[in-house]
């Protein structure tokens, strides 16, 4: 009998057939605590963020280890709210590990005031996380797939240079590759790659296992550093606490707001991918469970960011580890956050994590950084794609592959904004929703044209209708095409249907459509009666009968219901009917 019963979760609406686990779903016990020490392990690895920041600022080794240890417990506080759900997280498995974005601003602030110094700079990521809570809902126009989808993909690519560093050994300056760091990588990608391609089901263990056989071969090759320092570490210690400095300058906090931003953005797109993992009919982002989500990291990383942990983000690796081993359910996380909580008081297990060679972060780095490229670029080509989504994805690539490539052009900045302006991820992620937000404006979510053509040459200007409208207005590609097809179809039954005695022939006159993220509506206007389509099953006509003997108008008769059950097959919802003068049939697709 379980423990615990975790809040209801809404179901999707079908879910992906190769699913391990499921978010509902609870594993086998053996199962659940060998998936939770995975995703524990590869998120403790992540530790490495801690010990970077704390290098930089110069930290002594009693305040790294505090550090490190609180920001597991933050680790594990946030990753336990997210999989609860309910009022506190967004209800998936979303694993938090530190934040790489603060690496740069947190090192300054501590080398300037000290472990205190993240008490304000945490007050203020946290309350910026809460205040967006309630404007969650009402973002969602900032926030299009192929805005997401650009942010998740840049995520990736900022992981190349650093995991391609890691893995062959480079250094600044130094471009010979080392054969013993791209030998260990080496393994290590490729027991990842192996296992969760042909592993079956020792793929719920490819990461874990690969880690292991890249370190072992790193031991082999004498490139296991620092284990000497295990036998000073203590067995069992409480992490001390450190007395808060409030001096900070205003564009520092200013510049903690702008990540906590984008690091929300972050929230967003992992949440979105991990609904996209259980529903196989995945339509658009649940910003309920997103607003939750956000709260759970603004929740999170204020309580212990006061204490002096470094504010934390979602993994990304984790999220691809959970895509390797197609489990996403929620009991994995709560059995991650009681490992995380566990490993901040033992000091020697911390330590040992923590001397994870290189080369095998690095290839856990390249292994994360494809699936969110790959990820980034499938959620920013779902929807209709027109010449504003093209330059403002491509521009913003642009600007933070530039970044990337030219970091001198950041050292021109004012000070306050170097290390924003001199981050990749940070200037695509704040270009793409500018310029989404620039090009939006005038894009009007009714159109309407007049159809003047002869017969022969509707189709195109009824489908170059739907599909541009739809390209602007940003709908699915998927919508696009049904309501293309069923607009087709429409109008064929609408100029084929025999007329009432004493009428006019019908006559197309207008398409009109209207979209508001919801819903797609296509209404064909034309004059004459308005047309009776069936709804049920047509009977099929006996072809040997039409064949033998029968004109084009008995044909043309006997084929007439078939046009209204293909309609109801392609659109959601069809009606017909007659307003100001004029008939219409209106196809309805939910989006």
């Amino acid at each position: 009998m379980p423990l615990f019963h975790l809040p209801a979760r809404p179901a999707p609406h079908r879910r992906v057939p190769d699913l391990a686990y499921a978010a509902n779903e609870r594993p086998p016990v053996s199962a659940l605590w060998v998936l939770a020490l995975q995703h524990a392990a590869t998120a403790m690895a992540f530790i490495a963020y801690v010990l970077v920041t704390a290098r930089l600022a110069g930290l002594s080794r009693a305040d790294t280890q505090t550090m490190v240890a609180l920001t597991l417990l933050a680790m594990a506080l946030t990753t336990a709210m997210q999989a609860w759900g309910g009022r506190w997280g967004a209800g998936v498995l979303v694993v938090n590990i530190p934040s790489a974005m603060m690496i740069t601003l947190a090192a300054s602030l501590l080398g300037a005031y000290g472990l205190g110094a993240m008490a304000p700079a945490a007050l203020v990521h946290g309350l910026v996380s809460l205040a967006m809570v309630p404007l969650v809902r009402r973002t969602r126009p900032l926030f299009p797939p192929p805005v997401v989808g650009t942010v998740i993909c840049m995520a990736g690519v900022a992981l190349v240079a650093g995991s391609i560093q890691r893995a062959l050994g480079l250094t600044p300056g130094q471009w010979s590759v080392d054969a013993a760091s791209a030998a260990v990588a080496g393994v290590t990608l490729a027991g990842i790659v192996g296992l969760s391609v042909w592993g079956r089901r020792l793929r719920l263990m490819a990461l874990l296992l690969a880690m292991a056989a890249g370190v072992a071969v790193a031991a082999l090759l004498g490139r296991l550093e620092g284990t000497q320092a295990l036998s000073d570490a203590a067995l069992l210690a409480l992490p001390e606490l450190a007395a808060p400095r409030w001096h900070l300058q205003g564009d520092v906090l200013l510049a903690v707001a702008l990540v906590a931003i984008l690091s929300q953005l972050d929230t967003l797109g992992s949440v979105i991918m991990l609904d996209k993992m259980e529903d196989a009919d995945w339509r658009r982002a649940d910003m309920a469970a997103i607003g939750r989500g956000i709260q759970a990291n603004g929740v999170g990383n204020l309580l212990m960011g006061l204490l002096g942990a470094l504010p934390t983000s979602t993994s990304s690796a984790n999220i691809a580890l959970a895509y390797a081993t197609r489990s996403t359910a929620r009991a994995i996380g709560l059995a991650v956050a009681a490992l995380l909580a566990l490993a901040a008081f033992l000091p020697k297990l911390t330590l040992a994590l923590t001397l994870v060679p290189e080369p095998v972060l690095g290839a856990v780095g390249l292994y994360a950084a494809g699936y969110l490229m790959v990820s980034g670029m499938q959620l920013t080509v779902s929807r209709a794609i027109d010449s504003r989504v093209l330059f403002a994805v491509g521009l913003s690539l642009s600007a933070g592959l530039a970044v990337m490539q030219m970091p001198q052009l950041a050292q021109q900045a004012p000070e306050g904004l170097r290390f924003l302006l001199g981050n990749g991820f940070v200037v695509a992620g704040v270009l793409v929703i500018a310029l989404n937000l620039l090009f939006r404006l005038g894009v009007a979510q009714r159109a309407r044209q007049a159809l003047h053509a002869p017969a022969e040459e509707l189709h195109g200007e009824i489908t170059n209708f739907v599909e541009t409208r739809g390209a602007a207005w940003g709908a699915r590609r998927d919508v696009v095409q049904r309501a293309a097809m069923a607009a087709l179809e429409a109008a064929e039954a609408i100029l084929a249907s025999p007329a009432p005695a004493g009428t006019d022939a019908r006559r197309l006159s207008a398409i009109r459509g209207q979209f508001d993220e919801f819903n797609l509506d296509i209404e064909l206007l034309h004059s004459g009666a308005p047309l009776r389509l069936g709804g049920g099953q047509a009977q099929l006509p006996d072809p040997a009968a039409l064949l033998d003997g029968a004109d084009d108008s008995a044909i043309d008769a006997a084929l007439a219901p078939l046009s209204g059950q293909l309609l109801h097959y392609l659109a959601d919802r069809v009606s017909t009917g007659a307003s100001a003068g004029q008939s219409f049939v209106r196809l309805h697709f939910e989006h």
